[in-house]
């Protein structure tokens, strides 16, 4: 083919050799390098329009089926700035419940966020050794975590606890607090299970406001007597293994991305409000991928009637609450009194309360023996009753 002639020029050419000299169009498209079709298709154009028709065209495609409408992308952009944490997954999912049709894909959704640069492309290389886990009912497990970075106009910083049902990915814990103590967690603890019921298991990390296994003088805490007296199994995580409460900590970046960026709270009452405001909306509202497309409250409906919550208070006059070490053969000394705790908890610690006539045994949240206390020794120093002496 001959480059030094315009494509105009060589095609007209071609059609004159077949129109005006009546050479086959076999030969000329040999001649020309090219294939029959395009020399029919330049006779055609030429017949049609003359010398002009010859030029070059655009190769775009007059239409395209699957292109989003204009209208439709415009609504996309919109659902995108309001709710800047929703993937191209959720945003189609939300258009066709709004009644978009036809329902546009996720990589159309995809492609139109990076066209009107509400995303950056980036290849993602999705990790292969997480195991997902999840329970198969909801109330089985809640996963509960202190988060903190909560900060006021005044720049007082906040903590709150927050829980998910493990299940349904429900909220069922956001408490907002000046101080991360006993009281304030667990009191935003107990008012989440007199609202939503009592769970069969907590799962937390190993916080001192959680539990007080891991300290130097192993203890039940508040929290941990809270789960033992309404029958909660409290799980603890592994040490440094966030992924084992991964739902809760990205429960924790929504609600950074979501809740926090650009809000200033000016007082506690105000931000507990709008928290909670938020948590409505994102449990009634929010679709979630990993359950479906569902919305937590639509798989949280389906547990059964919550129970009562137990509060039991401790003894008026409780004499101590001690720790030991249960020796190889399942016995422990407790005020002067042996007595075994069976074989089964040999060398493990166990945390015994005594009262003026029982002696009550706690392994893990669980009581494991109550036995009648015969024996009135002293138990601590600085508890133990001392007699006046007899000439006072």
């Amino acid at each position: 083919m001959l480059v030094e002639r315009s494509v105009m020029e060589q095609r007209f050419e071609a059609v004159m050799a077949v129109v005006r000299d009546g050479l086959p169009v076999v030969e000329v498209a040999a001649r020309f390098g090219v294939s029959r079709q395009s020399v029919h298709s330049w006779i055609r154009r030429y017949e049609a329009g003359g010398l002009m028709a010859l030029e070059d065209r655009s190769h775009r495609p007059f239409g395209c089926p699957h292109q989003m409408a204009p209208a439709v992308e415009a609504q996309l952009c919109e659902l995108r700035r309001q709710h800047p944490g929703w993937g191209p997954a959720r945003l189609a999912w939300v258009l066709a419940k709004r009644g978009v049709a036809p329902r546009p894909s996720r990589s159309a959704v995809y492609r139109a966020l990076i066209r009107q640069r509400l995303i950056e492309p980036a290849s993602q290389r999705r990790r292969k050794d997480w195991v997902r886990w999840e329970r198969h009912r909801p109330m089985e497990l809640w996963q509960m975590d202190v988060v903190g970075g909560i900060v006021l106009a005044d720049g007082t910083e906040l903590k709150a606890l927050t829980g998910i049902d493990d299940h349904s990915r429900f909220c069922v814990c956001a408490g907002l607090m000046e101080h991360a103590r006993a009281r304030p967690v667990c009191g935003h603890f107990v008012d989440a299970m007199r609202e939503h019921g009592v769970p069969d298991e907590v799962l937390t990390d190993n916080g001192k406001v959680f539990t007080g296994r891991h300290s130097s003088t192993p203890s039940e805490v508040l929290f941990d007597r809270i789960c033992r007296q309404n029958g909660i199994a409290h799980r603890l995580t592994g040490v440094r293994s966030p992924t084992t409460t991964g739902k809760i900590e990205r429960f924790h970046r929504t609600l950074r991305q979501e809740f926090l960026a650009g809000r200033v709270l000016t007082s506690l009452a105000a931000g507990q409000a709008a928290l909670d405001d938020w948590v409505a909306e994102d449990n009634k509202a929010r679709p979630h991928q990993s359950i479906g497309m569902l919305t937590p409250a639509e798989r949280f409906a389906m547990r059964g009637e919550p129970a009562e919550v137990v509060l039991e208070e401790p003894p008026a006059d409780p004499v101590a609450t001690i720790t030991r070490k249960v020796a190889s053969n399942g016995i422990i000394s407790v005020s002067g009194q042996v007595f075994s705790v069976g074989a089964a908890l040999a060398r493990r610690l166990v945390t015994v309360h005594v009262d003026d006539d029982l002696l009550h045994v706690w392994c893990e949240g669980t009581r494991v023996r109550t036995v009648l206390r015969t024996s009135r020794g002293e138990v601590r120093k600085k508890n133990a009753r001392r007699e006046p002496p007899a000439n006072a």
